[in-house]
C-alpha cells in the first residue's frame, strides 16, 4: 500500500493539471467568440470608413473631379438639407451585394495604384466607362439604390409635373427603371455619347421590373388631376370676368364719347340726350360673332429653337422620344404645363438653340376664343405686344420689316404621321433653312429637281411621307430628307388622300394668305381667307377665318363630328422663319366633341 500512493498522487496530479474535453471546447468556443467579435468589429468598422464621404473624396482623381459636379447638385443641396453620400448610390446596403460591390472595387485601387485616371484628362478619357459600370449594375439591380429613398409606392403625383407622373406611370407599367432616365443626375451626363444601339439595349424595359401601379400613386393622381381641373376653371372665370371688365370699360368709353358728341351738335336748350349705343364692330372679321358668348382658352406658345422633328425622335436629345415614338403620347400629354418652361430654357440658348436673340421672351399666354357660322370658322386671338429685341444676326435686328405680326392657324390632314401627336411639328425637319443641317447654297444649286421645290429662300417646311427616306439620327450624315423627293404623281396622291398641312395666316404689313404644305410650303395670298388685326395700347387682337369646305388641293375640309390635330404660330417683333412662337398640337372640333379646342356656332 506504501508503494502505491506515490503513484496514485502522480495521477491525480496530472488529472487535475489535464482540463477535461468539456472545458477545453468551452474555452476555445468563447475565445473564438470574443476574437470573432472583436475580428468583425474591426472589420465592419474598418468597411464602414470606407463609405464615408470623407474617404470616398480623400483621392484627388475624385475629389476633383465628380465631388465637383456633385456639390452643385440637387442630391448635395436641396431645400431639405438631407445629402446624399457617395455610399448611398454606389454601395449597396444589405450585406451581401455590399460584400460583393467592394470585391469589385479592388480593381479600383489597382487603377489608383497605376494612375489609370490621374489626370483630369486620362478621367475623361475614361469617364463613360466608368459611368457604364454604374448604369449596367443599376440597371441590373433595378437600380436599387435609387429605390432606397425613391421608391415608386412613396412618389406623390401631387408634388410632380404633368410629364414626370406620365412618364413614372409609363415606367412602372413597362418595366423601366430610374436609371433609364435619371443618367446624369448628380455628375456631368455623359449619356450622348452613347450610340443608338447601346441607348436602346441599355435603356429597353425589362418584363421582371413591371409593377402594380400603387393604390396610393393612383389617389395622388385622382388629386393632382382635380386640383388642376379647379385651376383651369378658375383661369377660364378670371379671363371671362378680364374680358367682361374690358368691355364694359370699352363700352362705357364709346357711350361717353357719343354722348358728348351729339351734346356738342344739339340745339342750345335741347333736352337730355338718351345712352347711346356702343359702336358696331361690324367692320371687322367676326364683328358679328358675340365673342362675349365665347369660351376663351388660354394657350401657351413657346420658343421652340431648332427642336425639329427628327430632334423631337431622338433619345439622345429628347427624353421623351421613347414615349413620343413608341408610346404614341401626344406631345400635349407630357409639356402641356411646361411649355413656359421650356420656351424659356430655349430661348436662352440653353437648349436646341445656336443663336439666341438676347432679351428674347420664351412664351407668349395667348387668350383664344374659336367660332363658326356653319360656312365659315373663326378664330380670334389676343396676347401682348413684345418688347423689341434686335436679332444680333440680321442687318436692323428685323428679319421681316414689313410684317411686325405674324399668326397662323394650321389643320393637319387625317394622313400626316404623327400629326395626332405633334401636328404641325411633323413639318418642321433639321434640313430646313436656319436649322442645323441646312443645306449650303452650292448643295440647293445642284438640285436636280428643281421643277419640283422651290428654293429660292432656301428649304421650307415640307412633309415625310414626300420623302423617300428621312435620317432621324444624323449617323450617317445631316439630319432630315429634303433632296429625297418622291415623285410627282406620288405626292400628289399623297395631298388628295389627306397627308397635308393646312394654314391660314393674319399679316400686319400685306394681306392675308392661305396655304398648304406637302413636299414644300406654299402660299397664296387671300384664297378665300379673311383676317384683321389691331393693337389696343399693348394688346393685340387678332381675328382670322376661313371656309369650312376645303375647295382646292391641299387643303383640310372641316366637319362636324370630327376632330382635328390644330396649332397656333406667332411671329412678333419683325421675326420669320423658326424665330416664333408655337403651341403644341392641340384636338379640334366643331360644336361638340373629345377636343381641347372646340368652335360653337354663332
Amino acid at each position: 500500500m506504501a508503494d502505491a500512493t506515490p503513484g496514485l498522487i502522480a495521477r491525480t496530479w496530472g488529472a487535475l493539471r489535464r482540463p477535461s474535453l468539456k472545458y477545453s471546447v468551452l474555452t476555445l468556443a468563447v475565445g473564438g467568440f470574443i476574437g470573432g467579435v472583436v475580428f468583425w468589429g474591426g472589420f465592419n468598422t474598418a468597411m464602414e470608413a470606407t463609405n464615408t464621404m470623407a474617404f470616398c473624396t480623400s483621392c484627388h482623381e475624385m475629389r476633383d473631379n465628380v465631388y465637383q459636379e456633385y456639390k452643385t447638385t440637387i442630391h448635395a443641396t436641396n431645400r431639405t438639407g438631407v445629402q446624399a453620400q457617395c455610399s448611398d448610390c454606389h454601395v449597396p446596403k444589405d450585406w451581401t451585394h455590399k460584400i460583393i460591390r467592394k470585391v469589385q472595387a479592388s480593381k479600383e485601387v489597382w487603377g489608383k495604384l497605376t494612375g489609370s485616371i490621374a489626370t483630369k484628362e486620362k478621367f475623361e478619357e475614361k469617364r463613360l466607362e466608368l459611368a457604364g459600370h454604374e448604369w449596367d449594375r443599376m440597371k441590373a439591380s433595378d437600380s436599387r439604390e435609387c429605390r432606397n429613398c425613391h421608391g415608386f409606392e412613396a412618389m406623390n403625383p401631387e408634388n410632380q409635373r404633368p410629364r414626370a407622373r406620365q412618364q413614372h406611370l409609363a415606367a412602372m407599367e413597362a418595366g423601366n427603371t430610374c436609371i433609364d432616365c435619371h443618367k446624369g443626375i448628380a455628375h456631368k451626363n455623359v449619356r450622348s455619347l452613347l450610340t443608338d444601339a447601346q441607348l436602346e439595349e441599355l435603356e429597353k424595359p425589362v418584363k421582371e421590373f413591371a409593377r402594380t401601379i400603387p393604390a396610393a400613386y393612383k389617389e395622388g393622381l385622382a388629386r393632382a388631376e382635380a386640383k388642376e381641373k379647379a385651376a383651369e376653371a378658375k383661369q377660364k372665370a378670371d379671363v371671362a370676368a378680364a374680358a367682361d371688365a374690358l368691355a364694359n370699360e370699352k363700352a362705357a368709353a364709346i357711350v361717353a364719347a357719343k354722348l358728348k358728341e351729339i351734346a356738342a351738335k344739339a340745339p342750345t336748350g335741347a333736352g337730355a340726350v338718351a345712352a347711346a349705343k356702343p359702336a358696331d364692330a361690324g367692320a371687322t372679321v367676326g364683328g358679328k360673332i358675340d365673342w362675349a358668348s365665347v369660351e376663351a382658352k388660354s394657350v401657351t406658345l413657346f420658343y421652340p429653337g431648332q427642336a425639329s422633328y427628327e430632334w423631337v425622335q431622338n433619345g439622345k436629345d429628347h427624353g421623351g422620344a421613347r414615349a413620343f415614338v413608341k408610346g404614341g403620347d401626344r406631345c400635349l400629354t407630357c409639356h402641356e404645363k411646361e411649355a413656359a418652361d421650356m420656351g424659356a430654357k430655349i430661348v436662352s440658348g440653353e437648349k436646341a438653340e445656336a443663336t439666341p436673340i438676347p432679351g428674347k421672351r420664351g412664351s407668349v399666354p395667348v387668350k383664344l376664343q374659336a367660332a363658326h357660322d356653319g360656312e365659315k370658322v373663326y378664330f380670334r386671338f389676343q396676347f401682348a405686344k413684345a418688347a423689341h429685341t434686335p436679332a444680333p444676326f440680321v442687318d436692323g435686328g428685323k428679319m421681316d420689316p414689313a410684317n411686325e405680326v405674324k399668326v397662323s392657324a394650321m389643320f393637319a390632314g387625317a394622313k400626316v404621321e404623327r400629326g395626332e401627336q405633334a401636328g404641325c411639328w411633323a413639318t418642321c425637319h433639321h434640313d430646313a433653312r436656319t436649322m442645323p443641317d441646312a443645306p449650303k447654297p452650292e448643295a440647293l444649286a445642284s438640285f436636280d429637281k428643281k421643277d419640283m421645290l422651290d428654293l429660292k429662300a432656301g428649304v421650307t417646311k415640307y412633309l415625310s411621307e414626300t420623302r423617300t427616306e428621312i435620317d432621324i439620327k444624323g449617323n450617317d450624315g445631316p439630319r432630315g430628307g429634303w433632296s429625297k423627293l418622291k415623285s410627282a404623281d406620288e405626292i400628289k396622291a399623297l395631298a388628295a388622300g389627306g397627308a397635308t398641312m393646312d394654314l391660314v395666316r393674319w399679316r400686319s404689313g400685306a394681306a392675308a394668305e392661305r396655304g398648304s404644305i406637302v413636299a414644300q410650303r406654299l402660299m397664296t395670298a387671300g384664297a378665300g381667307v379673311e383676317a384683321s388685326g389691331s393693337l389696343d395700347g399693348d394688346t393685340w387682337t387678332v381675328v382670322i377665318a376661313r371656309p369650312l369646305k376645303a375647295a382646292a388641293e391641299g387643303e383640310v375640309g372641316i366637319e362636324a363630328g370630327k376632330v382635328y390635330p390644330f396649332n397656333i404660330a406667332l411671329h412678333d417683333d419683325f421675326t420669320d422663319a423658326r424665330f416664333h412662337h408655337v403651341s403644341l398640337a392641340y384636338r379640334f372640333a366643331l360644336d361638340a366633341g373629345e377636343a381641347e379646342i372646340i368652335a360653337v356656332k354663332k
